[in-house]
Parts: C-alpha cells; sequence; structure tokens
C-alpha cells in the first residue's frame, strides 16, 4: 500500500487531469481562433505570420493557466521556479546539442517521408516583412512560445508524466509535444526539443533551463527566416 507521504506527494504534482484541460485548452486557442478568424485575417500574409508566432505562445500560457486552475497547484508543483545559473549554462549547451542535431534529423526525415515543408512560411513571412512585423515575430517566437509551451508541456505533461518513471516522462511528453506540431517537417525537430527540455526538467527541477533550449532554437530560426525566407517553403 501507498504511504501518506507517497499520497501527498502525488496530489500535490500535476496528473492526468492537469494535463487534459491544459493540452485542450492550448488547442481551443492555438488552433481554433485560427479557423474563426480566418474569414476575417489572413492568416498567410506578413501580419498574419508574425500573429500566429505570438499565439503560439499566448495558447501555451493558456493551457498552462487552466491546467493550474482546477486544483490550485502552486507554480512550483509545475516547476515554475528559481534556477541555478549552471542549469540555464546547460539549457544553452542543450540548446547547440538541439540544433546540430536538427541539422541531421530534419534532412534524414525528409529524404525517407514525403511530409509538408512549407508548415512555417507565415513566420518567415512576418520575419522578413520589415523591422516592426520582425520585432513582432521574435517576440513570439524567441519569448512568449518558449515561456508558454515549456510551462505547458514540460511543467505540466512531463511533471505529470514523472509518475511512470523517467523515461515515460522523458520520451512520452516529448512525442506528444511533436505530434502536437504535425506530423510535417518540424515533426524531428520539436521531438528533439522536447527530449532534451524534458530532461532538463526532470533533472533541474525547473523548467526554465528548457526556455532557454527552446528560446535559443528559435532565435536561430528568426534570425534564418529573416536573412532567407525562402527556407521556409
Amino acid at each position: 500500500m501507498e504511504s501518506m507521504t507517497e499520497t501527498n506527494v502525488r496530489s500535490s504534482r500535476p496528473g492526468w487531469l492537469e494535463i487534459v484541460v491544459g493540452i485542450v485548452a492550448m488547442a481551443a486557442v492555438g488552433f481554433g481562433l485560427p479557423m474563426l478568424l480566418g474569414d476575417w485575417f489572413d492568416l498567410n500574409s506578413a501580419a498574419g505570420g508574425a500573429f500566429l508566432a505570438c499565439l503560439s505562445g499566448i495558447a501555451g500560457l493558456a493551457g498552462f493557466g487552466v491546467a493550474a486552475a482546477p486544483r490550485r497547484l502552486s507554480w512550483s508543483a509545475f516547476g515554475v521556479r528559481p534556477t541555478s545559473a549552471r542549469w540555464l549554462w546547460l539549457g544553452a549547451a542543450g540548446g547547440v546539442v538541439a540544433l546540430l542535431a536538427k541539422g541531421l534529423l530534419v534532412p534524414l526525415f525528409t529524404w525517407l517521408v514525403d511530409v509538408p515543408t512549407d508548415t512555417q512560411s507565415g513566420y518567415a513571412a512576418g520575419a522578413s516583412s520589415g523591422i516592426w512585423l520582425l520585432v513582432v515575430t521574435a517576440i513570439g517566437l524567441v519569448v512568449l512560445t518558449p515561456i508558454g509551451e515549456e510551462f505547458l508541456f514540460r511543467g505540466v505533461v512531463t511533471t505529470g508524466l514523472l509518475r511512470y518513471g523517467p523515461v515515460i516522462a522523458t520520451v512520452g511528453s516529448a512525442v506528444i509535444f511533436a505530434l502536437l506540431h504535425g506530423i510535417n517537417v518540424v515533426l524531428p525537430a520539436a521531438l528533439v526539443v522536447g527530449i532534451i527540455t524534458a530532461e532538463l526538467r526532470r533533472r533541474s527541477g525547473s523548467v526554465w533551463p528548457g526556455v532557454v533550449v527552446h528560446a535559443l532554437n528559435n532565435s536561430i530560426t528568426v534570425i534564418a527566416y529573416a536573412v532567407a525566407p525562402e527556407i521556409a517553403g
């Protein structure tokens, strides 16, 4: 039988309730809002791309906010807590590893599997259409998205799955994260980032090293799109 201490630990951290409502809320905002706005706002335009760059982060934050509400757990239960400079530097190193891995895996994936390759052309349009849209796109992809997605997928999903052990928590949350990016050219990149950030969250006890990984990767993406938008598709 479980001891009272083990029961208290389980009840003080997120579980399936938080995982499900968080992902549903994120999907409702991230996928539902563009469908509602599609008739009034050209989401394929440069301004639309900048808007979607911000929306991805806003959707993650919305999902986290809804997930944190049912049992009113403290944010520290989700790993939203301070960490050391050492772990932040390890996050930066993890970001470099993710970039190198993506550089190998994405071309291999597209060579083996026929998948859409232009799924982020809107981001590229936003990043390459003048300074103001570049700033908005950068804020969306380098600030809002890393925070929103790390709070939700590592803070809620990875933490909730830790009850089943480190392998399921790390791999399981990374697979969920990757699949929610769609079956496209982004899939292997999202899987790599998901594994690295989930493991950093598990070992450090904080989501912030993962935010560094995510921000570093997305900043390189924004720079690439600003310089050569044709690489998006």
